[in-house]
C-alpha cells in the first residue's frame, strides 16, 4: 500500500523570486482593487464573507488598500472614491466597539468606553484576540489617515483620527499591554503609536510608544545562538512571527529614524540567516513550526537582507498570501493590509549573495544547494541537500544528529550535549566550505571525551565526518552515527513529507510501519536526497504511539501538527516546542563506523547529496592529527586539544 502524500501547508518558493517590479505591483493592486469593489455589499461592508476570525480589522484594511491605489496614482476615479468612503463609513458605524467584550481577562480599566476592534464579531467569542485585532485596526487607520487624506472626506478623517487615538488609549491604558506575550503584536502597536503621534503632532504618544518598546519589548528579549530575540508565546525562535517583527522594525525605523529598531532588526535577521537552509527551509519554534512567511514578512526580509548582506529572500514563503492576505484565494481580506501598503511603497531591493562563495556563521554552513544548521549547543538539527530537508532525530527524548552509543543494558545516549564551551573552525578552500566543531562530552560512565564533527560542502553535497575515541566506551557498547530524519522534499513549489525511503533499485520502505527495519548496502534514497555512508546504513522505525514520530498514528502529520497535538494548548496559543520535546523517538537512520581506521578511534563518514556516491575513504594518523581522504576532498583534522593556543586545526584540499 502506497503512503498517502502529505504536504507542508505553506513552505512553497523563495520569496525573492516573487516578482516585485513596479509594473507587477501595479497589476496585482489593480486586480485586488477591482475584486474588492466588486464584492462590496450595499451597506459598504468590504469584508470577505468566508472569514470566521481576524474579522475586526478586515474592512478597514481593505479601505487602506483603496487608499494605496489612490496614493500611487494607479486609480483616481469616482468608483474607487465612493467605495473607500462607503467602506470607511461602515467601519466607523459597525466595527468600532466601545462596550467591554464579556470574558476579556486582561482589562485594567472596566467600562472605559474606549474604542477597540474584535477578533470575532460575536459578543463574548474569543475576546483574547481583541488586543492584536485592535493593533491591526490601528495600523490600518494610520495608513488611511496618511495615504487617504485626499481620498476620504475631512469629516471622515477627523472621525477616524479620534477613533485611532481611542484605539491607542485602549491598547495602553484600558488593557494590559501585550497580554499574549507576543512581541510582534507589541512592536506593531509601537509602530502604530509612532505613526499616530507623528500624524497628529502628539509628542506624548511618540514618547509613550518609545518607552513601551524599551521597557516591554526590548528588556524582555531572550538569547538564542548569541542573538537577542523578542519573546513570542514564551520563546524567541518563531518562523512566522520573526519575519513579521522584521517588517515592523523596518517600518518603525522609517517612521521614527531611531537606531534601536535597526540594531534589533539586525539581530533577528542574523538569527534567520543562521537558521535558514540553503533552499530557505526552516522549522521549529514556539508558535509556528513550519509556517508561514507570506506578505507579512516581505518588507522586513527585503529591508534587512541588504543591511546585513545576507540572502534572506531564499526563505520559502507562502504563495497563497504572497502580496496580501486572502481568506478566499485571490481575494484580499484586508487583514495584514498594512504590510502590503508598506511593501508596495518601499524601494529597497533584495540582497543576493554570490552563488559560488560558501557562507559561514558560527551556527551554520551553506554553499550553493547544500547546508547545515546547528543549535546553540552546536548540534546539527537541519541538513539540506538534494532539495530535501533532513531534520534532527529523536532517540529516547534526545534530539540531534551525532554519535549514538548503546550500552549492553539497552541504554542509549546521544553524544551531542557539550560539557562546557565548544570550539569552531571555519575554512574556505578552492570552492569548498568546511566547518569543524569540537565538543567535550561525557558518557553515562562519567568518562569525558572529545567529539569532532566536520562538515564539508562543494555546493551540491554536504559531507559529514565524525571522529571520537572508541576506547572511552566499554567493549560491549555499540557505536553508531544518528544521521537525521529525512523529512521534506521539494515537489514543484511545494514541500512533500518523506513517507518512504529505499535502496537504489529497491522497493519503497514505509517509514510509518512500526518496528520495521531496513538494512542497506550503504545508500538510502529519500525524496530527492541520496544519503551515502562509507560503511553500513540502517533504518529503524519506532513503535506505534502518539509520542513516536512516523508511527502509524503520526505518519500523516507534519512535525508542527504533532508538536501542537502533544503540546499544552491544542488551539496553538502555547509553545509547540514543548510538545516536540515530548516525542520519545522518531525513525532512526544509523551509520556504522568504517572498519579501516586508526587504532582506538571510531570514524563515521556520510554524504548528503542529489545522487548516490561511492565513499572510498582512507583515514590515518598524522603528526597534526587525523587525515581523512575521500573522493571529493582531503581533510586534516587536528588534535581535539587544538593548536598551542587551543584553537581547532583544520586543513581542507580538493582531491
Amino acid at each position: 500500500m502506497t503512503a498517502a502524500a502529505v504536504y507542508l501547508p505553506s513552505q512553497h518558493a523563495s520569496v525573492h523570486d516573487l516578482p516585485d517590479d513596479d509594473e507587477q505591483l501595479r497589476t496585482v493592486l489593480a486586480r485586488a482593487v477591482s475584486a474588492v469593489i466588486g464584492r462590496q455589499r450595499p451597506d459598504g461592508n468590504l469584508e470577505d464573507v468566508a472569514a470566521v476570525d481576524d474579522i475586526g480589522d478586515m474592512a478597514l484594511g481593505v479601505v487602506s488598500l483603496l487608499c494605496l491605489a489612490w496614493h500611487r496614482g494607479d486609480r483616481r476615479d469616482p468608483e474607487l472614491a465612493d467605495a473607500a468612503r462607503r467602506g470607511l463609513d461602515f467601519v466607523l458605524a459597525e466595527r468600532v466597539f466601545r462596550a467591554d467584550n464579556p470574558g476579556e481577562p486582561f482589562l485594567r480599566v472596566r467600562d472605559s468606553g474606549l474604542p477597540y476592534a474584535r477578533y470575532v464579531l460575536e459578543t463574548g467569542e474569543h475576546p483574547f484576540g481583541d488586543w492584536p485585532s485592535t493593533v491591526w485596526a490601528l495600523l490600518h487607520a494610520v495608513n488611511v489617515l496618511e495615504f487617504g487624506r485626499e481620498l476620504i472626506t475631512a469629516t471622515q478623517w477627523a472621525a477616524l483620527a479620534d477613533v485611532a487615538t481611542g484605539f491607542w488609549r485602549w491598547l495602553t491604558e484600558a488593557s494590559i499591554f501585550n497580554p499574549q506575550q507576543t512581541a510582534n503584536q507589541a512592536i506593531g502597536a509601537v509602530v502604530a503609536g509612532l505613526t499616530l503621534g507623528r500624524l497628529l503632532s502628539e509628542k506624548s504618544i511618540v514618547d509613550d510608544a518609545m518607552f513601551l518598546y524599551h521597557s516591554e519589548i526590548r528588556a524582555r528579549r531572550v538569547v538564542d545562538r548569541e542573538l537577542r530575540l523578542p519573546v513570542e508565546h514564551g520563546a524567541g525562535h518563531d518562523q512566522n512571527y520573526l519575519p513579521i517583527s522584521l517588517t515592523f522594525l523596518a517600518r518603525a525605523y522609517q517612521v521614527s529614524g531611531e537606531q534601536c529598531f535597526l540594531d534589533d532588526g539586525d539581530e533577528i535577521a542574523r538569527h534567520l540567516e543562521t537558521r535558514l537552509s540553503a533552499r530557505g527551509f526552516d522549522y521549529g519554534g514556539p508558535r509556528y513550526s513550519e509556517q508561514h512567511c507570506g506578505c507579512e514578512g516581505m518588507l522586513g526580509l527585503r529591508f534587512f537582507s541588504g543591511r546585513i548582506r545576507a540572502e534572506l529572500g531564499r526563505y520559502l514563503g507562502d504563495r497563497r498570501v504572497a502580496y496580501y492576505c486572502a481568506t478566499t484565494p485571490g481575494l484580499p481580506s484586508g487583514h495584514f493590509a498594512f504590510t502590503t501598503v508598506w511593501f508596495f511603497l518601499d524601494e529597497h531591493r533584495w540582497y543576493r549573495a554570490p552563488a559560488e562563495v560558501p557562507v559561514h556563521t558560527r551556527y551554520s554552513l551553506r554553499h550553493g544547494r547544500a547546508s547545515v544548521s546547528l543549535t546553540g549547543q552546536l548540534t546539527p538539527y537541519l541538513i539540506d541537500a538534494g532539495a530535501t530537508a533532513v531534520i534532527e532525530s529523536v532517540v529516547d527524548h534526545q534530539h540531534g544528529i551525532g554519535p549514538l552509543v548503546r550500552y549492553a543494558d539497552g541504554r542509549r545516549m546521544l553524544l551531542t550535549r557539550p560539557l562546557g564551551p565548544a570550539r569552531v573552525r571555519d575554512v574556505v578552500d578552492g570552492g569548498l566550505g568546511a566547518k569543524l566543531v569540537t565538543k567535550a562530552v561525557v558518557t553515562s560512565d562519567q568518562v569525558m571525551l572529545s567529539v569532532q564533527q566536520l562538515y564539508v560542502t562543494d555546493g551540491e553535497r554536504l559531507h559529514l565526518v565524525a571522529l571520537l575515541d572508541r576506547a572511552a566506551f566499554p567493549p560491549a557498547a555499540e557505536l553508531a552515527f544518528l544521521a537525521g530524519l529525512p523529512y521534506a522534499t521539494a515537489e514543484g513549489e511545494r514541500q512533500r513529507r518523506v513517507r518512504t525511503v529505499s535502496e537504489p533499485g529497491g522497493t519503497p520502505f514505509d517509514l510509518g510501519e512500526s518496528w520495521r527495519a531496513l538494512d542497506t548496502g550503504g545508500t538510502l534514497l529519500a525524496g530527492g536526497l541520496a544519503l551515502s555512508a562509507a560503511a553500513g546504513l540502517r533504518v529503524e522505525n519506532p513503535p506505534d504511539g502518539t509520542a513516536y514520530f512516523n508511527g502509524p498514528r503520526t505518519a500523516g502529520m507534519t512535525q508542527e501538527q504533532l508538536s501542537f497535538w502533544l503540546g499544552d494548548d491544542p488551539r496553538g496559543y502555547g509553545d509547540p516546542d514543548a510538545g516536540w520535546r515530548r516525542v520519545i523517538a522518531t525513525n532512526l537512520v544509523l551509520a556504522e563506523s568504517i572498519v579501516d581506521r586508526p587504532h582506538g578511534r571510531a570514524v563515521f563518514v556520510l554524504c548528503y547529496g542529489p545522487d548516490p556516491v561511492t565513499l572510498d575513504v582512507a583515514v590515518e594518523e598524522v603528526p597534526e592529527g587525523v587525515r581523512v581522504r575521500t573522493p571529493f576532498f582531503t581533510a586534516v583534522v587536528g588534535h581535539p586539544a587544538g593548536d598551542a593556543g587551543g584553537e581547532p586545526v583544520l586543513r581542507i584540499a580538493a582531491p
